[in-house]
């Protein structure tokens, strides 16, 4: 460790020892499923244990270094760390509770396999992530206990607004360095800064992040009350509260969102939509800065592209694309199912949330196309949504317009305008270089995939390593075939769910700070 990091010129026990800090703060959070436990009777030693394994895991890393220095180096590797370590400490709780109920589970069902070190660590990933990817072959509050259900939808909230800002809102020592943290963490090529002091940022972000949250649950739960969500109790409220709002997806119904009402999935969508916008934004328009979110470009480029593939794909399944599903219903003539289907689909795949109402798996090839084309555009910058970001693509096609205007004109100076500002070369760059270094870990990770598949005699075909690779890199969750949204990664080799486990890491983090710790290192400068 100490050569590495001699050659990476970084002080590590600085940046692990924070990381302690905030595993230990994080084992607080299993207090959550430690009371839902004993509400339902789950077994409560589940969470007892693993309540003090992270307190003391997180206790001894933080005291390797007393009083941690941090530089912009130890910043990118306690932001990486902290990713890789919370993943790793919210494996205990699946560890403990393997089986869930053991009564009813057969040794050999899939449903046993979270007591797995691999799929422990995919399915705590996962969620940490917001992927929502999942190795569970059966979900059911029958066959997993409520308490770790419970956990396994935390941990999407936990991971939504991020973690490190979390942090930095409640933890003194972070603040020193959090505009330096927050921006190695935050999902976008640039973090919106609200107020002078990045705490007051951080805690304004989450306090927002909460409200639509609580909003959420509250209108859920209302909506239940009124009798017309008889599936929507309390616990299912709060359940899908933890897990619409950081574009998560982990749902505890096996059927996702198709188990509830054609209500509550008509509340799900403007919600989903909601997580996948800047949250910046939000704060503007509770100042009193009504245009904000007009005058925007991303928000305008991020609705108008969930406005028109919801239009293409309402039209697709109006005239048939759709057979008549056993989830989801017909929409073939059926105007409001057809756009409903439409809307929902596309603003779950797109911004990444990945919840269904329909097996989109049975759709015909041209409205699965549309779908795949929306799992490569992403939700806005800061916001919780994954993939490459509006915000980039944005800024991609100009540029390349650009370089076909500069080749016509050779003498023209043509700068990337946004909103009528001028981006500043460095910028456009640096976002070119990301796009690119994407397509690229994309493009290799469904070669490795479709290689240990083909291994190990899976059967997978090539749009399923398509879908595995973007489905996972870009935090989106379901895929298509065996991997759609009522099925499992259960059936990939440890080494591919390994795979996926890093490319879940990269995706949350975006790739750039994990390599920019080895190339700042290593190049001597």
């Amino acid at each position: 460790m100490r050569g590495l990091a001699a050659r990476l010129r970084i002080d590590w026990r600085a940046s692990v020892s924070l990381v302690g800090t905030i595993v230990k703060y994080l084992s607080l959070s299993l207090l959550v499923p430690l009371v839902v436990a004993v509400v339902y009777g789950d077994d409560v030693w589940v969470f007892v244990v693993s309540i003090l394994a992270a307190g003391a895991i997180g206790l001894s890393l933080e005291h390797l270094d007393p009083d941690p220095d941090l530089g912009p180096r130890e910043a990118l590797l306690l932001v990486s760390l902290a990713w890789l370590a919370v993943a790793v400490v919210g494996t205990i709780p699946y560890l403990l509770a393997g089986n869930g109920i053991p009564f009813l589970i057969e040794p050999s069902a899939p449903q046993s396999t979270l007591a797995h070190p691999v799929n422990a660590l995919f399915e705590s990933m996962s969620g940490f992530t917001t992927t929502g990817a999942t190795v569970l072959g059966a979900i059911s509050l029958d066959r997993h206990s409520h308490a770790v259900m419970m956990w396994r939808q935390l941990t999407q909230w936990l991971g939504g607004m991020g973690i490190i800002v979390l942090m930095i809102a409640i933890l003194p020592e972070l603040a020193v360095n959090g505009a330096e943290l927050m921006q190695s963490e935050a999902p976008g090529p640039e973090l919106q800064k609200l107020t002078p002091r990045i705490v007051e940022t951080a805690r304004a972000l989450w306090l927002i992040y909460v409200g639509f949250t609580l909003l959420y649950i509250l209108i859920l739960y209302g909506l239940h009350l009124a009798g017309m969500a008889p599936e929507m109790g309390l616990y299912n409220a709060i359940a899908h509260g933890f897990t619409t709002l950081p574009t998560g997806g982990f749902s505890p119904e096996a059927d996702s969102v198709a188990a509830f009402s054609a209500v509550v999935q008509w509340v799900v969508i403007p919600f989903m939509f909601v997580a996948g916008v800047n949250f910046a934004l939000f704060w503007h328009v509770i100042r009193g800065e009504i245009d904000a979110l007009a005058d925007d470009p991303e928000f305008r480029a991020y609705a108008g592209a969930v406005a028109v593939l919801t239009a293409i794909t309402g039209v697709l399944l109006f005239r048939g694309a759709a057979p008549a599903l056993e989830l989801g219903g017909a929409t073939e003539g059926v105007t409001e199912n057809a756009l409903r289907q439409a809307a929902f689909q596309i603003t779950s795949l797109l911004n990444s949330t990945g919840y269904a109402t329909s097996d989109f798996v049975e759709w015909g090839a041209h409205a699965k196309l549309v779908l795949l084309f929306a799992m490569f555009v992403g939700g806005s910058a800061g916001s919780t949504g994954g993939g490459v970001k509006v915000i980039r693509w944005i800024i991609v096609l100009k540029g390349v317009r650009r370089q076909l205007f500069v080749a016509a004109n050779p003498n023209a100076v043509e700068p990337v305008r946004l909103a009528g500002r001028v981006v500043d070369e460095e910028s456009v760059r640096g976002i070119m270089a990301f796009t690119l270094l994407y397509l690229l870990v994309f493009g290799i990770s469904t070669v490795l995939i479709s290689l240990d598949a083909a291994r190990i005699g899976l059967g997978l075909t090539v749009i399923e390593a398509i879908s595995a690779s973007i489905a996972t890199l870009g935090n989106i969750g379901p895929g298509f075939g065996d991997l759609g949204p009522f099925g499992s990664y259960l059936w990939f080799s440890d080494w591919s769910k390994l795979l996926m486990v890093g490319l879940m890491w990269f995706g949350r983090l975006e790739i750039v700070p994990v390599l920019a710790l080895f190339v700042n290192g290593l190049d001597g400068r």
